[in-house]
């Protein structure tokens, strides 16, 4: 027996020992991409969600022009082989703009999310597992925020910071805790008396040992689903602020200053704010759908 062919079946020996020990986590993966792919909707959002990642990466690659770049020679040109989504009022190639403009959509999304999921989870996590008067305080706190519309809110801290990119991700976040809040707490109350809690609590476990390493990751997976929901809103609000002049400023690539900027075309030039416009609504589909295909996956319920 040659060298190389011993060394093939040590290695063969050491997957299939591998796969005995492992089995039943390889039979649960199996099990959950087959709840996967039998949504179509789910695949189509992950789809979405993969290629928006993917745009992120590669824009200044796939982009055919530099967003920046004005040519008033060239302005408001139809949908063509050059340009293939047009130019706006000052010759810039929308497609471009789109293309990179899907950078700070995710930027936004991703930062917000991730700000308001600490923010509320953190709280979530004390109001459920202490109860009493800190549980009342700051429900009756998340009770003051959700009695405001989210987006008129937002607008409101917005324009009192000063319209910037940085200031709209704040103002987002600001008015977004609440939701995660609200959700880590009707987590806690629901795990914290169960018999493993009283297990660790009678070898020792101190409070922020139950509430992190026991009883936030059983409800990670609700966080998850809520916060891949919420980044479609996120986005939609984003843009919504950046379509009144409280987001982000020109000439940056933001989709809602673009779809504000061309609405004196629309009837007319009609690609100037409706093609951002059309990656405002698909970008958010996909995070919903794909939010919704998460929720099935890690659902113990749905997957019954």
């Amino acid at each position: 027996m040659s060298v190389f062919e011993d060394a093939k079946q040590k290695a063969q020996k050491l997957v299939d020992n591998w796969a005995k020990e492992h089995r039943y986590q390889i039979q649960d993966i199996k099990f959950t991409l087959h709840v996967w792919r039998r949504s179509t909707l789910s695949m189509i959002g992950l789809g979405i969600a993969i290629a928006l990642v993917i745009v992120v990466i590669l824009a200044p690659f796939i982009s055919p022009y530099d967003p920046y770049e004005l040519n008033i020679a060239n302005r408001l040109t139809p949908p063509s082989w050059e340009h293939l989504c047009g130019t706006d009022q000052v010759g810039r190639d929308i497609l471009s703009r789109i293309i990179h403009g899907s950078r700070i959509s995710l930027m936004i999304s991703v930062m917000v999310v991730g700000v308001s999921a600490f923010i509320g989870v953190i709280l979530g996590l004390i109001s459920g597992y202490f109860e009493g008067k800190i549980d009342e305080a700051i429900m009756r706190i998340t009770d003051m925020f959700f009695a405001f519309p989210r987006l008129i809110l937002a607008m409101a801290i917005a324009a009192a910071m000063g319209p910037s990119i940085g200031n709209t991700m704040l103002a987002i976040a600001f008015v977004s805790w609440p939701l995660y809040a609200r959700l880590a707490r009707a987590g806690v109350l629901q795990i914290k008396n169960e018999t493993y809690i009283e297990a660790a609590e009678s070898i020792g476990a101190s409070h922020i040992r139950k509430m992190f390493l026991h009883i936030l990751p059983m409800i990670l997976h609700l966080i998850l689903v809520q916060g891949t929901l919420d980044m479609g809103g996120v986005i939609l609000t984003a843009a919504g602020l950046g379509f009144i002049g409280l987001g982000a400023q020109p000439p940056s690539p933001e989709w809602g200053i673009m779809v504000s900027q061309g609405r004196q075309y629309i009837s007319a030039q009609w690609w100037v704010s409706t093609l951002p416009g059309m990656a405002i609504v698909i970008t958010a589909l996909g995070f919903n759908l794909l939010g919704d295909g998460l929720r099935d996956v890690l659902d113990v319920r749905m997957r019954r």
